[in-house]
């Protein structure tokens, strides 16, 4: 028995590695020529077809040396082998994810610990399940003329079979594997219950009817978990790097054993260069997953089901032999997008024949894209989750690496067009604020960086800077700061670095850096922004006045309170007169402006202007438009920094409860006006209830921004004063 290194976690997992060890499968599908091997064999195989090479070893190649993690699942079925049988268990999941191994695994287990005599028959078509059943048959005791009758069709050969399956005079385990398509065992009742022994099927298909009898146990192969898949990889290339830099290839590969395996054996075997882990974690972001089938060389495998590129199309094309050749395109149109979950919905414009998707071969149509769908679920291609009560649809990264990899040049046009229609049609219109648009776009978010990596064009571009606007517009900066710099970079690929679009890229980079507390480096963003939109567009254009706001904002936050004000004016100037006195834009650098008069000491000029603003916004906007929110915000804080609390407190209350009726309490604006609030309350002397507001407060904002964020430090800072105040 292999060496076991095996760990619970969840649901259970196996996999298996060794420092030469492979996986191969073999077809032993011979013509009327082919080689036959003694009189009782073309007896039992019947005309034109010969037995298997063997059924009493798996023919799997290479024995798996040591197995990582499914330990939850080894019990299961090591239970089932170690008692009287009688039962089926089904193991499906998506190619590459260990079925075999596990087979493997528990033959080994069977015959070694618990005395069964082990069959093992492929089972992935009719051919080569007849000639291995039959086989099993001459292997309990059938004679040759009963094998040669049932191979010429004048007996019942299933029930042949399983007539001395079940008088065998020894307990048995018979594995079917790669019984990817169930009607090969559903056609002559081949899958059958037997009190003499326990059956395991391995197969892709997740959904069959003829899982759910009688009898039948289904368990779900997943992928590893991180510390199990990057073992895997130092298991086989133990030189090639430590664990931390194990983990990230593993992540990178989506802990995929298949993956895994070739990964390692390529570290493994190198003769030319010799790559550590961290360089071929830096190849698969430059050359993607392809590069992964070049580690089948080292493995000595080269059948389809071992390369990652190939392993997909076998299910592909059994789809299309069964009248599905749209999976396919679904699959291409999916691989454009992220492995992340998709919401269902992005699909059903398609399902409604709201949107025809022109260019794409085979061609989908409304009423070919929900059994094409299925058909990717039934195949373990594809899986339904359910994120936040959204039903959505979501495939191994590595898959649709390799799928989108081999996506004719020709066709990818047509792919990426069809993708970007979806994901537009998907989106939250601009300006939308509630749960549900920013729950939508948190999930479509990755899906448009995806397609802008796979597919960049004008296009494409536009999409993802779109996002970016609302990812950062929803109040997720964070998730706005982490998506900025890869649409930066790919939009200025495809449009060149001084595009106006690309600008305006930058510039949400920048504001996003603003409200993650990277002050300095927001100003130094923005001014080298400004400088080229100057230079590109004029001191008047709408963008170059968007800049001096921006600055304006950052200069503040650096206490550099003269220049901020002096950005600011220019910035409202600008939208004055080329906006217009009330326009959104101008109101809201207003705003600005009424924060920086208080740090000024300007208290003349805030009492122009502070209920000024608050008046024009609530007659140009309305009195729940954002900017208004914000000038009432602004104007409270004014009144506090003034020494005015009494009149600051109910204006600074109703922002609160503005804030949270309107983005909810744990938007970063609602933690803002919070802090307001609690700062209001301990002016006018009510200390513990300012100490408990800020402590809640703290906490959220350490949870929302992170704990490093500088308005979080202040915010535990002031809870500490506070206190000492209290007790003092």
């Amino acid at each position: 028995m292999s060496e076991l290194g095996a760990r619970a976690s969840g649901q259970g997992r196996i996999f298996q590695t060794s420092g030469d060890q492979y996986i191969e499968e073999h077809h032993h599908h011979y013509g009327a020529g082919g080689p036959l091997f003694g009189r009782e064999v073309v007896a039992s195989a019947g005309a034109g077809q010969a037995a298997p090479d063997s059924v009493r070893m798996p023919l799997v190649g290479r024995p798996p040396g040591i197995l990582r993690d499914r330990e939850q699942l080894r019990e299961t079925l090591g239970a089932a082998v170690a008692g009287p049988g009688g039962d089926i268990h089904v193991v499906y999941g998506m190619g590459g994810c260990g079925k075999t191994a596990l087979a493997y695994w528990l033959f080994d287990e069977a015959v070694r610990e618990h005395g069964r005599v082990g069959f093992w028959v492929n089972a992935s078509e009719l051919m080569s399940l007849r000639a291995g059943m039959l086989a099993v048959a001459g292997d309990r005791g059938a004679e040759a003329g009963e094998l040669a009758a049932a191979a010429a069709g004048r007996r019942a050969a299933a029930d042949l079979v399983w007539h001395y399956l079940d008088h065998s005079a020894d307990p048995w385990l018979l594995v079917l594997d790669n019984a990817d398509d169930p009607t090969v065992l559903e056609n002559g009742a081949w899958l059958r219950p037997s009190g003499r022994g326990t059956v395991l099927v391995t197969t892709r298909h997740a959904t069959s009817p003829l899982w759910r009898g009688p009898g039948v146990h289904r368990h779900a192969l997943g992928l590893l978990p991180l510390e199990e898949a990057a073992q895997v990889l130092c298991d086989l290339a133990p030189e090639a790097g430590d664990v931390e830099s194990a983990r990230k290839v593993a992540e990178r590969l989506g802990r995929l054993p298949l993956a895994l395996t070739l990964a390692g054996s390529h570290l493994a075997h190198q003769l030319l260069e010799s790559w550590s882990m961290d360089e071929y974690d830096r190849k698969l972001g430059e050359e993607s997953t392809v590069i992964v089938d070049q580690g089948a060389a080292g493995r000595g495998g080269s059948q389809s089901r071992q390369l990652v590129g190939r392993t997909w199309q076998l299910s592909l094309d059994a789809l299309a032999g069964q009248g599905l050749p749209e999976a396919a395109t679904l699959l291409r149109l999916l691989s454009f997008l992220a492995a992340d979950p998709l919401p269902l919905s992005v699909l059903l414009p398609v399902a409604r024949a709201e949107v025809t998707l022109d260019g794409l071969e085979p061609a989908l149509r409304a009423q070919r894209l929900e059994p094409a769908l299925k058909g990717l679920i039934d195949h373990s291609l594809t899986e339904l989750v359910t994120v936040e009560g959204v039903r959505c649809v979501r495939a191994h990264g590595v898959l649709l690496d390799s799928v989108a990899a081999g996506v004719p040049d020709d066709r990818r046009p047509a792919v990426a067009e069809a993708a970007a229609s979806l994901l537009e049609a998907a989106l939250p219109e601009e300006g939308a604020d509630s749960p549900e648009s920013r729950s939508r776009l948190a999930l479509l978010a990755p899906h448009a960086t995806r397609l802008l990596a796979v597919a960049a064009d004008e296009r494409t571009a536009t999409l993802g800077v779109r996002v970016l606007r609302q990812v950062y517009d929803s109040g997720d900066y964070a998730a706005a700061l982490a998506l900025a710099p890869t649409v930066v970079e790919a939009v200025r690929g495809v449009l060149g670095a001084e595009h106006r679009l690309v600008l305006n890229a930058q510039h949400l980079q920048g504001t996003a850096l603003f409200r993650m507390g990277r002050f300095a480096e927001a100003e130094a963003l923005h001014r080298g922004v400004l400088e080229r939109r100057e230079t590109l567009l004029g001191a008047e254009d709408v963008d170059t006045l968007h800049s001096c706001a921006a600055l304006s904002q950052a200069l503040d936050l650096l206490d550099r309170d003269e220049e901020a004000e002096s950005w600011g004016r220019r910035a409202l100037d600008g939208y004055r007169r080329t906006l217009g006195v009330d326009s959104a834009e101008a109101l809201f650098i207003w705003c600005g402006l009424i924060e920086i008069l208080p740090q000024l000491g300007k208290e003349r000029e805030f009492a122009e202007e502070g209920l000024a603003l608050v008046e024009a916004c609530e007659r140009a906007l309305g009195p729940d438009h954002p900017t208004t929110v914000l000038a009432r915000h602004d104007y409270a804080g004014g009144l506090f920094e003034f020494g005015r609390h009494e009149e600051a407190e109910p204006m600074a209350r109703q922002v609160l409860a503005d804030r949270n009726r309107l983005q909810g309490p744990d938007h970063p604006l609602t933690l803002s006006a919070t802090s307001l609030t609690a700062r209001i309350t301990h002016g006018l002397g009510r200390i513990d209830e300012a100490v408990r507001m800020m402590k809640e407060l703290s906490e959220r904002r350490a949870r929302v921004l992170g704990h490093e964020h500088p308005f979080a430090e202040h915010d535990r800072a002031w809870v500490a004063a506070w206190q000492a105040e209290a007790r003092g």
